[in-house]
């Protein structure tokens, strides 16, 4: 608190601004953090679901191969 509230004991819009400043600027902190975190975590869901269809896509293809004979008459 300034030092207007602590001799008169008001509280006064400016120490209401200051305050909430410090407790956005802490908020803004952790939601960087956890959108970072969220970027890492969606990269790698990412990465996994197209490595698992292309597995997939591998295995059904070798399951299905066809064999085309060309005979010379």
């Amino acid at each position: 608190m300034t030092a207007t509230a602590m001799s008169n004991g008001e509280i006064t819009r400016a120490d209401i601004e200051s305050k909430l400043r410090q407790i956005r600027g802490g908020v803004d902190e952790v939601g960087e953090s956890a959108r970072n975190i969220g970027l890492i975590v969606g990269a790698v869901a990412v990465v996994a679901v197209v490595g698992t269809v292309f597995l997939f896509g591998r295995r059904k293809g070798r399951k299905e191969k066809t064999v085309v004979e060309i005979r010379r008459v």
